[in-house]
């Protein structure tokens, strides 16, 4: 069991949240590390991080023996081969969702994890958004009964983010980095956390506002959990509106009715004479999206209890399949049956 706890953070566009995390939680920063010398600069300055504990070389954290745990904020095709020197080396790893982005790097990192004395966490940060574990909450304590449907959506315009500044085309227009994992998988973690994982899914996709990715920038995936519970997932990386991640969840006593980016949520239950309301309960949220600071407390708490990661490398698997799976039905316009056979 880790008695002490030392992070460096690899990949500071994302990762200064881990780094907050880290310096919140209270500990000790050994490194950050970013190809990038600006940012690496900014960050360095920003935090507090006296400048010979930057590098723009990962390997300068791998090789080093105070490090215990690191962040991995990177594009998303090279977590595997980051994540899993670092497991090998037997770091614990918070590494940034999607855990991967093809069925073949996933069961590396499973792999990788169970061959390894280190904790692995996917950073699904929905997971962590005051208002989806309300949610949760209510769900556990059966106040809303028994769920029949659940839908989610993730609707963030990419229009400004596919290129850099230079012209080139950034990381998010990789043609493997689909919108639907990329960003769509925070709506189909959000569902499998809150119903659990859906047996088969069904999909159509549409590829009219973003030219310049490979990829449909709109999907639409009916989930079937079980025979008496569904469920919908909607995904626009090029819609024109402010970013939301609207989830409404239906139950046999009550419905939910929430997002990301509201201070309030919706709560509708039943009377003593099963008569719906006409007004629901509105409660107050705190507007906490990206709560990175609860993510890494969790991170740390785990290790240092020698506990069982909640958000762990098969949690992180299971999602990138559920998204793998409404991608194939999108282009085959068949039912898929995702497989979550990836070892423990």
């Amino acid at each position: 069991m880790e008695k002490k706890l030392v992070f460096g953070a690899i990949g500071l566009m994302f990762g200064n949240a881990h780094l907050e995390g880290a310096l919140a939680y209270g500990a000790e920063v050994a490194a950050i590390c970013d190809l990038d010398e600006e940012t690496l600069r900014k960050s360095g300055e920003k935090y507090n991080i006296p400048e010979e504990k930057w590098t723009t070389d990962y390997h300068d954290l791998l090789n080093n023996p105070e490090i215990n745990m690191v962040s991995i904020a990177i594009p998303d095709q090279l977590h595997r081969q980051v994540a899993c020197e670092f497991l090998a080396a037997g770091k614990h790893v918070l590494c940034e969702k999607p855990l991967a982005l093809t069925r073949e790097d996933v069961e590396a990192m499973v792999q990788a994890t169970e061959k390894s004395d280190a904790k692995f966490m996917v950073g699904q940060i929905c997971r962590f958004t005051p208002a989806f574990a309300k949610a949760k909450e209510i769900i556990d304590s059966g106040e809303i009964g028994e769920l029949y449907f659940v839908e989610s959506e993730y609707a963030h315009d990419y229009m400004n983010i596919v290129k850099n500044a230079d012209g080139s085309k950034h990381w998010r227009a990789d043609p493997a980095r689909h919108g639907l994992i990329g960003g769509g998988c925070h709506a189909v973690d959000l569902l499998r956390w809150l119903a659990g994982d859906p047996i088969e899914v069904f999909a159509y996709g549409t590829h009219k506002l973003l030219p310049t990715v490979p990829y449909d920038d709109a999907t639409c995936a009916l989930m079937k959990f079980d025979d008496e519970l569904m469920g919908k997932v909607f995904v626009s990386t090029g819609c024109k509106r402010d970013y939301t991640m609207r989830t409404c969840i239906y139950g046999t006593k009550g419905t939910i009715i929430c997002d990301n980016t509201s201070p309030t949520m919706q709560l509708f239950v039943v009377d003593e004479k099963d008569e719906a309301p006409e007004k629901p309960q509105i409660i107050e949220i705190d507007v906490n999206n990206h709560n990175y600071v609860k993510e890494f407390q969790v991170f740390a708490d785990t290790i240092l209890a020698d506990a069982e990661m909640e958000t762990s490398v098969y949690e992180g698997a299971k999602t990138v399949e559920v998204c793998l799976a409404i991608i194939e039905s999108a282009k085959t316009e068949e039912k898929v049956k995702p497989n979550y056979n990836f070892g423990k």
